[in-house]
């Protein structure tokens, strides 16, 4: 097993500090959407687990709740640490790193989806390390099981015994029951009874191992580092090591990279591929590259569809910070409607584990979120911001901008209308408590009490990912069920404790 540094529990204070946000992992956090986890594995090079730590930093807007890293050294053997909250707050330290040596070192942040939400236990951080009967292995999971919990039954009822919470662990008591021959083969094994979501970094002693799930939903990309090798969910996290991005890892690929090389092989039954279209919105940093496309490019290439599409009358376009700042400049050039910072964000509001008093919680995203009111006042606003799922959010936005003595308020929404839950490794309301799956447009419109309100199309938004025909309505190009309510693979779980699937004539 490995050697674990003394893991830091959480410690829920007493209401004290009038400044913490816990409650707002992000500026109107209560009204995004969540991606679960970000993974980074780096192999063939010194200290290792520093690249990956600098790798989690970069892929810190991925999972912001906990994080681990797990390495490898011939004479220390593995190592592990996990901690709860930043990256910057609990891998900088040298007294941490120097218990993480070796060539060969993989991590993961997280924001948990499965699991006992809102009262995680360090036993639920991955990486997840076991012991088979050839060495040991760590793995790293993005994504969502979506029939965990049937499996979780069969192998307890089998005699295994598990130490989380988390859907993944599911994938290392399944290799440890597969009679292959050694670890890629019995992760082959594994991931074979898996249905849903995965990217996978894992590591042996003396390999890195990537694997996509055979519809490629979430990402994972190659690079090189020197005469080393790295595995990432995102480009952008190449570049804090200086690493050469490669390639993407296809789906239904799993790549073994040793000291000779990167060998690649596709053991999943190929199919067309449903990459989630949401990393193009929302999820992925701008400065990420996915499939061959700028993130940035391509929300500025839906912020002019979004334009084409729902033109209005206004004089100023403000994006909502940061994450429609893209798509507020498409918008902005293609209806030559001034662009302006109309909204400021405090970048200064960190996160703790203390829980605000009610009064202070009262005063939501203004925290984090402050009107430009000298630019405001008597002026018609476009607001974009790439999406609404309670609604809770955009009604403060509205609010601050009329209280700064806005004209009129247009919200134009870079995506659309989000419907139905993800259960691909997105953290999602239930759907009663989605907006859209319960009002019209119109209806949405009069709820935020907004001047107008229009989201971006599924063709549009497809255009604006570079699919000139729009969406293929018998074969999507993408994973877009949150929107369309269409899952490209059933959430069996789900579907068994009751959940009602779009009837298949809508």
């Amino acid at each position: 097993m490995p050697k674990n540094v003394p893991d830091v529990p959480t410690k829920i204070m007493p209401p004290a500090n009038p400044f913490d946000t816990s409650y707002l992992r992000d500026a109107g956090s209560e009204d995004k959407l969540k991606e679960e986890c970000g993974v980074f594995g780096v192999v063939g090079v010194a200290d290792a687990s520093n690249f990956v730590a600098l790798g989690l930093h970069a892929l810190q807007h991925r999972g912001q709740e906990a994080g681990g890293i797990v390495s490898y050294d011939p004479a220390a053997g593995f190592q592990s640490a996990r901690r709860f909250g930043y990256v910057r707050d609990n891998f900088t330290s040298q007294s941490v790193m120097e218990t993480l040596p070796g060539e060969l070192a993989i991590g993961h942040v997280r924001y948990s989806t499965s699991g006992a939400k809102g009262q995680t236990a360090i036993r639920d951080v991955q990486p997840f390390f076991g012991e088979f009967a050839m060495g040991g292995a760590a793995i790293a999971h993005n994504g969502n099981i979506t029939n965990a919990v049937a499996l979780r039954r069969e192998l307890i009822e089998r005699g295994s015994i598990f130490q989380s919470s988390s859907d993944s662990e599911c994938i290392i008591h399944l290799m440890a029951r597969s009679l292959q021959q050694n670890i890629p083969e019995r992760m082959e094994d594994a991931l074979r009874r898996v249905e849903g979501a995965f990217s996978i970094v894992a590591m042996t002693r003396t390999k890195l191992i990537g694997v996509r799930d055979p519809l490629g939903v979430r990402p994972l990309v190659l690079g090189k580092i020197g005469d080393g090798w790295a595995l990432s969910s995102e480009t952008c996290a190449l570049d804090i090591i200086g690493a050469e991005f490669v390639r993407e890892i296809k789906p239904g690929e799993m790549v073994v990279i040793t000291a000779d090389g990167v060998a690649s092989h596709f053991p999943f039954r190929a199919q067309p591929s449903r990459f989630c279209i949401f990393e193009h919105v929302y999820f992925s940093r701008p400065d990420s590259i996915l499939g061959g496309r700028s993130v940035y490019e391509t929300r500025e290439a839906i912020g002019r569809e979004l334009a084409k599409e729902s033109p209005v009358d206004a004089d100023l376009v403000c994006p909502v910070p940061d994450s429609g700042t893209p798509a507020a400049i498409g918008f902005s050039l293609e209806s030559g409607i001034p662009y302006a910072m109309g909204i400021i964000r405090n970048q200064y509001m960190g996160r703790t584990f203390i829980e605000p008093t009610e009064q202070i919680r009262n005063m939501g995203v203004r925290l984090k979120l402050n009107v430009n009111r000298a630019l405001i006042k008597g002026k018609r606003v476009i607001l974009v911001d790439d999406s609404v799922v309670r609604g809770t959010t955009s009604r403060k936005i509205k609010e601050m901008i009329l209280d700064a003595g806005a004209a009129e308020v247009h919200f134009r929404i870079a995506s659309p209308p989000t419907a139905w839950p993800c259960f691909y490794g997105v953290d999602t309301p239930q759907r009663e408590k989605l907006l859209a799956a319960t009002m019209s447009e119109e209806e949405m419109r009069e709820h935020l009490q907004v001047d107008s309100l229009k989201f971006i199309s599924l063709d549009g938004l497809y255009r604006a990912v570079g699919e000139a025909e729009g969406r293929n309505k018998k074969c999507p190009q993408y994973c877009d069920a949150c929107f369309s309510g269409e899952y490209p693979v059933i959430p069996s779980d789900q579907v068994t404790q009751g959940f009602e699937m779009k009837p298949a004539a809508e």
